[in-house]
């Protein structure tokens, strides 16, 4: 009789053995892939390559190596964690990339999936009539926004802001990380609450956004994920009201505003029709993000 029961701990070997049966079980148990990649396999390719405490190369010998049986048995406690609990990971391997740059989160704020990284990355071209002197990233969570906008633009002061007080704990975690004490603060702030009398020459904000509708209908896997960063409302834009009411006054005169909305843009623009978004678009995919400037707000708020 042929013995049909399966040990992989005894039969798979080679990284690529552990990253293929590590996709298969993620394919198999149908998990959802929307916090920074789109497929199984680099799913599994960063577990197991979290697991050697190694990150991926273009040299693919390294699918080759063999892993001990204590890195099997973690890479199996992850998959597991992954399939049956639904945790992103992210939050399994404690860091994300955003703007090809690596940060530390945690279940304490969203995982970093912006398509505004691709904005930063360069360095805001067409849209910013000179360099950015200071930079808010309202509702940063892991901060990282603000501080890939620090790194792109050295000489510019930062600040983060988020109501969460977790969240600018995991903020600062990443500010220490780079090094980026003296150039970038941070703040525990209802929206533009707590920064009265400041300007600033850009303002990024991916924040609350998704409405009644979807927040009761996501996957799994973003139930993981702090609430308070997802729902803002019966149509997902409670914040951004309140946002686009003050922030011409935390805007210097050549300012600009970029917030993502998401698929609340319809919306937004019912609720506003007179304000003239500029809708970006992105190479890598994305959409719901909006730029208004410093003037958009004048001729619009002006005269309300």
């Amino acid at each position: 009789m042929i013995n049909t029961e399966s040990n992989p701990l005894a039969e798979l070997e080679t990284l690529r053995d552990w990253v293929r049966w590590g996709a298969s079980r993620l394919l198999e148990a149908g998990v959802f892939f929307g916090h920074g990649t789109d497929n199984a396999w680099d799913e599994s390719l960063q577990l197991v390559l979290h697991v050697i405490h190694m990150r991926w190369s273009e040299n693919t010998q390294l699918l080759d190596c063999r892993l001990t049986l204590v890195e099997r048995e973690q890479v199996m406690h992850l998959v597991a964690r992954r399939v049956k609990e639904r945790v992103p990971v992210a939050y399994l391997t404690g860091e994300a990339m955003f703007a090809g740059i690596p940060f530390n989160v945690d279940a304490r704020v969203l995982v970093p999936r912006s398509p505004i990284a691709e904005l930063i990355e360069n360095g805001f071209e067409p849209w910013l009539p000179a360099q950015p002197r200071k930079v808010l990233d309202l509702c940063t969570g892991s901060g990282c926004i603000g501080i890939a906008c620090a790194l792109e633009f050295p000489e510019a002061e930062v600040v983060l802001s988020d109501i969460s007080a977790d969240a600018i704990a995991v903020a600062e975690s990443n500010i220490s990380r780079y090094g980026l004490e003296t150039q970038v603060q941070t703040l525990v702030s209802d929206g533009l609450a707590g920064l009265k009398g400041e300007q600033f020459d850009l303002i990024v904000s991916n924040p609350p956004y998704v409405d009644a509708q979807d927040l009761a209908t996501m996957p799994p896997e973003y139930l993981c994920e702090p609430s308070i960063g997802l729902g803002s409302g019966l149509d997902g834009l409670d914040f951004t009201r309140s946002l686009l009411q003050q922030a011409r006054a935390h805007l210097s005169d050549v300012g600009v505003i970029i917030v993502e909305v998401g698929n609340s843009w319809v919306a937004l623009e019912q609720a506003f029709p007179s304000l003239p978004f500029t809708w970006l678009e992105f190479e890598r995919g994305g959409h719901g993000v909006f730029l208004l400037t410093a003037q958009d707000l004048d001729k619009h708020f002006g005269n309300i």
